[in-house]
């Protein structure tokens, strides 16, 4: 019996079963490659682990090149390592961190072909308090917010900014402010935090943007939008 989200894929010699997991995000249109809808799934690893696998019912010219591209951006951004096969991926801690991965999912699909992939900076210039924020490590997977000048607004936006950094990626606040925020794993993500630290800025926005990124459409596969 198939799960909901397996179907046929039709290979050169013969059909085989393509198990995709269960989908736990989606972007119903890409706006760097004829609008393909691309999702997100959720499996379990060959050593029982949890691995994302990036995957698109469309076909054509260039659909595995952007599927790749999409899955390396998210390597990179997000610190993430290659699962078993080239459009799989898994956090190197082994945990799921499945809102942090969902949100770098939709940051990779924003990127268009062909353009530098960079890690991004453990820090970030907020026009609201006119301050840098920096998001230093402190070890065991916690990190500390700062500022040079720690003003009364200032103070606020750290607070605001590591808020949302436990939004966004379902971690803990070790501190009342939430200028010390930890993943419960234990383990380190610098690069997931350096990309998230931008939409942490306004979590509300970021949020309202991956809805309205999945409600353009819906993932199908042939068969059904024939139907």
């Amino acid at each position: 019996m198939l799960g909901p989200d397996a179907h046929w894929d039709g290979g050169a010699d013969m059909a085989h079963i393509l198990d995709l997991g269960r989908r736990i995000e989606l972007v119903s249109m890409d706006p760097h490659f004829h609008d393909i809808s691309i999702g997100l799934y959720r499996r379990p690893s060959a050593d029982g682990g949890p691995e994302f696998l990036v995957h698109t019912y469309a076909g054509g010219e260039g659909v595995v090149d952007r599927i790749g591209f999409v899955a390396q951006a998210m390597r990179t951004l997000g610190g993430m390592e290659t699962a078993g096969e080239p459009h799989a991926v898994r956090f190197p801690c082994g945990a799921e961190h499945s809102r942090a991965c969902k949100r770098v999912f939709v940051e990779a699909c924003k990127i268009q072909p062909g353009v530098a992939l960079e890690v991004r900076p453990l820090s970030i210039f907020d026009k609201k308090c006119a301050h840098t924020i920096a998001v230093t490590g402190a070890g065991g997977g916690a990190y500390r917010l700062g500022a040079e000048d720690r003003d009364e607004a200032t103070e606020r936006r750290i607070g605001a900014v590591g808020g949302g950094l436990v939004k966004l990626a379902e971690i803990e606040a070790l501190s009342d402010n939430h200028d010390c925020v930890a993943f419960q794993c234990g383990h380190a993500h610098d690069a997931l935090v350096g990309l998230l630290l931008v939409r942490a800025l306004n979590v509300r926005a970021s949020f309202r943007e991956q809805e309205a990124a999945a409600a353009r459409g819906v993932l199908a596969a042939p068969s059904a939008q024939d139907s």
